[in-house]
């Protein structure tokens, strides 16, 4: 019998059901073999649409109902006029330090104004207008790469029963078997996260001072919204060669470097 220590697997039955993220998927094998790697730099341009997009909608209302505020009172309609300006000359300014934080490796914003912010709107709103195209899964790799950039310049540690690890029940056995050594060997908790809500409940129940999680893209994105603004989290991406429901593949050498990085 091997001494490899095993780790402690939490898990929590429930229908298998397909998450809402795939709910489209025809049953057609993903493109690239579900391989979706991208440069960062594909999120701060598709963001920079994004931006504009928002602020562009929000111009187009204004315009509708400034006739009528201008009747109410000539100012209301300025005001709001340069309220709007304000606004986006502010946003873009966060987008501006935002990249430049990420290109220099300097945190230059804090966690609040960042990857634990407006960030995680950011980057909901751009993977909805890049899904419209047909960039949703790669925009969103390039998103969560550069979200765990900016949290691994936070430096922060705990200590291994304060950590938890977040893993989907779609791996292939060969992935699952080496997560569970991983988190074995730094005595870190592994839970089987079925669907979105049994992950925020085992993080509301457990109450980890910080999360690796193991997901898609598309899962990926809505848990960090979900969670990362409530605890810190690095996240992993994974490989779907045979579609979002089974035998997914993942960097276990990446996922270790993550789990390092909190308890060692």
């Amino acid at each position: 019998m091997s001494d490899t220590p095993r780790a402690q697997l939490i898990h929590i039955d429930v229908d298998r059901r397909l998450g809402h993220e795939w709910d489209e998927w025809d049953g057609q094998p993903l493109p690239n073999r579900g391989d979706f790697d991208s440069a960062p730099g594909l999120f701060f341009a598709w963001s920079a649409v994004a931006l504009a997009v928002a602020l562009g909608v929000a111009a187009a209302l204004l315009f509708l109902v400034v006739p009528r505020l201008a009747g109410v009172h000539p100012l209301l309609a300025r005001g709001l006029w340069i309220g709007l300006l304000a606004a986006g000359t502010v946003l873009w300014i966060w987008w501006g330090v935002l990249l430049l934080s990420y290109k220099t490796g300097t945190a230059l914003l804090p966690e609040s104004l960042a990857e634990r912010g407006p960030f995680l709107h950011l980057m909901r709103h751009t993977s909805g207008i890049a899904g419209r195209f047909g960039w949703r899964d790669r925009v969103e790799n390039a998103a969560v790469k550069v979200y765990n950039a900016l949290a691994l310049l936070r430096g922060r540690k705990v200590g291994k029963g304060e950590l938890l690890l977040l893993i989907p029940r779609c791996l292939s056995k060969e992935m699952l078997d080496g997560v569970l050594g991983i988190a074995g060997k730094y005595g870190v908790p592994v839970f089987v996260a079925t669907r979105g809500q049994l992950a925020r409940r085992v993080i509301r129940e457990r109450r980890p001072r910080a999360v690796v999680a193991v997901a898609c893209e598309r899962d990926m994105v809505s848990g960090l919204h979900d969670v990362a603004g409530k605890v810190p989290v690095l996240g992993l991406t994974m490989t779907l060669p045979s579609g979002p429901c089974k035998d997914a593949l993942l960097n276990l050498g990446q996922l270790e470097d993550w789990v390092r990085a909190y308890v060692v």
